[in-house]
């Protein structure tokens, strides 16, 4: 391998570096604060996160599907984590309670990821998500993240009554002059800049924000060690671990999307035995995750507008970047000074990055020959889900409480009611 790696693979890896860290830097934080963290405890999730996210690119890569896909933190799981603290707040739930179930539930969720990879499942599963159910996913995630994250650029908190939220309106107007900047750069730069967007929106938002509104300080206490179950001790709330399991289940509709859309550009033909790897990998990666409190992990999708964006296909610059990824997470000093990012600059970055997913949206949507008569295939799931999102979570208390933090979630609702109307009707008859 040495020999076949060339001074291009080596700033081709610094790339992937870049990109890996522009996707996951803010999601640690951005939990440790919806989970009201001590400063410690983030510097320690956010080390753990960079580390566990190259060596789980790393396993994909060398013993799973074996393409430079990112395999990072996943966006269904991320929302999962953080709306769950808006609609457990309303049954009163204390946070470290619903940081114990959902850490239970992650870790029953990866075993069963392990389960259907070592079974070959995979395959019977992807039938379930056809274009359609893929579609309503990419709407409905689009929308749960692009809500998160308007949220972080004004400062809204997670788990507050209505009545206690302010925006932050001075923060809130720098994050959308970011937005706008970063809109520009990656329409108006030269191509092979535009790769760059990402970093360079945190680069300089982060400045300004330091010049306008000052930075906290370093923390340089020795305290920010790892430790087992930082979100709470493992309980059992059924409502709370089922709906970790049924995202669990959803959670493997990435998987279809970055296999499936990268099969062309790298001319591979996704097989059973590459579900079956693929799905062993994240299902042990995501059972560590939730030991660790972290968000857990699958194939990234928007790994494949990287790949078109800089066109190289080979695997020495994704293994490079991941194994610098892992070396930043080992140094402390390094993990203490990112957790330093202002939530509200890391998401107006991320805002404009998952606006992508309504590209992709319409890309499954295209192929479904949509009518005044067959639309309902996907409008019904969409709209059901969004509407969901939108009701205040104290509208649900009188569902019981084993299957409200479930029907309470627009996004699983949305994507399970895809699932039903796809595979239930036969849609074709109506072309």
């Amino acid at each position: 391998m040495r020999q076949n790696v060339t001074k291009t693979d080596v700033l081709a890896g610094v790339q992937w570096f870049l990109f890996m860290f522009a996707n996951i830097v803010v999601i640690p934080i951005g939990v440790g604060a919806a989970y009201q963290l001590q400063q410690d405890e983030i510097v320690s999730l956010l080390q753990l996160s960079f580390i566990v996210t190259g060596l789980a690119c790393l396993a994909q890569v060398l013993f799973g599907h074996g393409r430079p896909i990112m395999e990072g933190q996943s966006g269904l799981w991320w929302g999962i984590f953080l709306t769950l603290v808006v609609t457990t707040s309303a049954q009163d739930m204390p946070l470290h309670v619903l940081g114990g179930s959902l850490a239970l539930g992650v870790i029953l969720s990866g075993l069963l990821t392990v389960i259907i990879g070592l079974t070959g499942l995979g395959a019977v599963f992807g039938k379930l998500f056809k274009p359609g159910v893929m579609g309503v996913f990419m709407m409905l995630l689009g929308l749960t993240l692009m809500s998160i994250f308007f949220k972080g650029m004004f400062g809204i908190p997670f788990g507050l009554a209505a009545d206690d939220v302010v925006l932050q309106i001075p923060t809130g107007l720098l994050a959308l002059a970011i937005v706008v900047f970063v809109i520009i750069f990656s329409i108006k730069a030269p191509v092979k800049w535009r790769s760059y967007a990402l970093l360079i929106g945190i680069v300089v938002g982060w400045i300004c924000y330091v010049l306008i509104f000052g930075s906290a300080k370093a923390h340089e206490s020795t305290n920010a060690t790892i430790k087992l179950f930082p979100l709470g001790a493992l309980t059992w709330d059924t409502g709370v671990v089922l709906t970790a399991l049924l995202a669990g289940l959803l959670n493997i509709s990435n998987t279809y999307g970055a296999l499936l859309g990268t099969d062309e550009l790298l001319g591979h033909k996704t097989s059973a035995n590459t579900y079956r790897k693929t799905f062993t990998v994240t299902g042990i990666v995501n059972t560590v995750s939730g030991f660790f409190g972290l968000v857990p992990y699958a194939p990234y999708v928007s790994s494949i507008g990287f790949l078109q964006q800089t066109a190289i296909y080979r695997k020495s610059p994704f293994i490079i970047g991941s194994i610098l990824f892992v070396f930043i997470g080992i140094i402390k000093p390094i993990g203490a000074f990112f957790s330093l990012l202002p939530l509200s600059i890391g998401s107006a970055v991320l805002f404009v990055a998952y606006a992508q997913f309504f590209q992709s949206a319409l890309q499954f949507f295209k192929s479904l020959r949509l009518n005044a008569v067959n639309m309902y295939r996907v409008a019904i799931p969409f709209f059901v889900g969004a509407i969901i999102m939108m009701l205040p979570s104290s509208y649900f208390t009188s569902i019981p409480s084993f299957i409200q933090p479930f029907l309470s979630n627009g996004l699983l609702v949305g994507i399970l009611l895809a699932i039903v109307l796809e595979n239930v009707v036969n849609w074709d008859k109506y072309k």
